[in-house]
């Protein structure tokens, strides 16, 4: 069975599912250049079609994620909720569901109000969507559209690998819930947890960016990243609006958006400050999140644990709840925001028009989330000759990128298929050496970045051990870059350029067998440094998607004043001389890397 699957929120996209199989998956944002582009994603159902080589008569159903949505035809820039002037006016469109929510929820039993009165909307959007996909696309088939958290908790189980297994979606919100709870054993889902769009952990920890500056929504990430500078005095504070309460998580403040914004706003003592907020609402958003999810667990009888939905983006708290004494494994959809949701709208419905006993593929972890747009060789040079830059074609490319890498270069890497999800994972990355402690400053600035976080470090999975410990259990989520670790001692010495000041670091574990020349680049590398292990981030300018072609190359490589530019089989100097400071790597001789 053949299956389309589509969102047209924030972060829009679609994905092609064959037999329960990813085929292809991308997001708007990549192809329109418009960062978590909101409306409908025409471009991106396009190109999966094309990717996935299929016609609209060989699709066999459509799964349009999100039952009660708000429909935008087009597209625009998602720059946070609170944005009246730039994209979605959400205030407006969520602060009346808000008022709406917080009138129902004093009345026992009618939570799942939360967006009623709003459901003539929603049902002039899925005609709509039915309308667009006949009409453009000359799609048919049958248009099913699946419950938010259902998608995400699809997108979490069958690409886990995991049997029995206790499913937890959580985000701001989505059909009226911000997290659903679900025990799944063969492909079926038992709900057993619920969690409203009014009792939001996601949207406190999106108020608390809001006041420290930044976009709510959309820059969560540097959120956690400050935490770690700050210390957490106000988490009594924060318990007096949002707490566990008999097992569930309850909004006992009792305000919603602007609402909760204000009252967090007047409420904070003289004198806090931004780092010390990051830490409290990050330090109890892990507490929640924990306390929650250990009420469906037993420590005597561990069991697997799959997550998917915007809170899971936060690596510290997917460790955390991966160290609780119940749970065995843990798996995050790497896909995990509102992005991948085509996809576990796409696999939520093959399982329920499956025929016959479950199928192996659905019961087996991804291998990878190559499954965006890849160019040739001939499409590359074009564009390489069109830009007036000088390139050679190495004849081991990977062993000159790892030389370069050695020598303190920042090379830009773009190879095959493009990735799915919001993490750059080889194949649109930028790599660097790890041992400069300085590079958090002078790369950021040079990408035009605000972070707080360390880069990532990309490593051998085979290696993993001698980087991180206790590892056990969640390296097949590492494949993704979806969860922290402690680091050894051995790596906080040498490995300076990818700690965080709280001693972990987010790897990306590479196999040899998923992708070999990526892999050959950082084993070649710890041959001849002793470290084989390398800095990975994003292939972007800040508030840019990741680059998608090479076109998008080209230009983030010039814009970001980068050494060299790896694309395709060719090699791409930077075309004036760059002068950097590598008087460190004095410090890295092969002697002193060897544990």
């Amino acid at each position: 069975m053949l299956i389309l699957g589509l969102t047209d929120g924030i972060t829009c996209g679609a994905a092609i599912v064959s037999d329960g199989r990813v085929v292809a998956a991308v997001n708007e944002e990549r192809l329109s250049r418009i960062k978590m582009a909101y409306g409908f994603p025409r471009q991106s159902i396009t190109e999966v079609m094309r990717i996935a080589g299929v016609g609209p008569g060989e699709v066999d159903r459509i799964a349009a994620a999100t039952v009660n949505n708000h429909f935008y035809d087009g597209l625009r820039p998602f720059d946070g909720w609170l944005e009246r002037d730039k994209g979605i006016i959400r205030n407006t469109v969520f602060g009346a569901a808000g008022r709406f929510g917080y009138l129902v929820d004093t009345v026992p039993g009618v939570e799942s109000l939360y967006y009623g009165l709003r459901r003539p909307i929603f049902a002039a959007r899925r005609a709509a969507i039915r309308r667009i996909l006949a009409q453009e696309f000359s799609l048919t088939a049958p248009v099913e559209f699946i419950d938010h958290h259902l998608a995400h908790a699809a997108s979490a189980y069958f690409t886990s690998g995991f049997d029995d297994a206790l499913v937890v979606t959580e985000d701001g919100g989505g059909d009226g819930s911000s997290g659903h709870v679900y025990n799944v054993s063969d492909g079926a889902f038992k709900r057993v947890g619920y969690t409203s769009a009014f009792n939001s952990l996601g949207n406190y920890y999106s108020y608390v960016t809001h006041l420290c500056g930044f976009k709510a929504q959309k820059h969560e990430g540097k959120i956690t990243g400050l935490a770690a500078h700050g210390e957490p005095r106000y988490t009594d504070f924060l318990e007096s609006r949002i707490a566990l309460r008999d097992g569930s998580i309850r909004n006992i403040g009792r305000k919603v958006f602007m609402g909760a914004i204000a009252d967090l706003g007047r409420s904070l003592p003289e004198g806090w400050t931004h780092a010390d907020l990051a830490a409290s609402i990050q330090r109890h958003s892990e507490d929640l999140a924990l306390g929650y999810v250990e009420g469906f667990l037993d420590p005597a009888a561990p069991r697997d644990l799959a997550l998917a939905g915007g809170l899971f983006a936060n690596v510290r708290i997917n460790q955390k709840l991966f160290e609780l004494p119940g749970v065995d494994r843990v798996f995050i959809h790497p896909g995990m925001t509102d992005g991948g949701l085509p996809v576990g709208a796409a696999l939520a419905l093959s399982i329920r028009n499956r025929e016959g006993p479950t199928a192996p593929a659905w019961k087996r972890v991804i291998e990878d989330v190559y499954y965006g747009p890849d160019y040739s060789d001939r499409r590359i040079e074009e564009e390489l000759t069109g830009s007036g830059l000088a390139f050679t074609q190495p004849e081991d490319l990977e062993v000159e990128v790892a030389r370069l890498l050695a020598e303190g270069r920042v090379v830009a890497r773009f190879d095959g298929r493009m990735e799915y999800g919001p993490r750059a994972l080889g194949n649109r990355s930028i790599l660097y050496h790890p041992g400069d402690r300085s590079v958090n400053d002078w790369l950021n600035q040079s990408l035009g970045r605000t972070e707080f976080m360390p880069f990532a470090p990309a490593t051998p999975i085979e290696e993993s051990e001698r980087f991180y410990l206790h590892t056990e259990g969640a390296r097949e989520t590492a494949r993704f870059m979806t969860i922290t670790f402690d680091c050894s001692p051995w790596m906080k010495e040498r490995c300076g350029g990818v700690i965080h000041v709280d001693g972990t670091a987010r790897p990306q574990l590479v196999d040899r067998s998923v992708a070999p020349g990526y892999h050959r680049i950082i084993t070649e590398f710890g041959r001849l440094t002793g470290i084989s292990t390398v800095i990975n981030t994003s292939f972007n300018m800040h508030e840019e998607p990741i680059v998608c072609s090479p076109h998008d190359a080209v230009r983030a490589f010039l814009l970001g004043h980068l050494d060299y530019l790896a694309i395709g089989s060719y090699l791409v100097p930077s075309p004036e001389p760059i002068e950097r400071d590598r008087a460190w790597l004095d410090s890295m001789s092969d002697g002193a890397a060897h544990p």
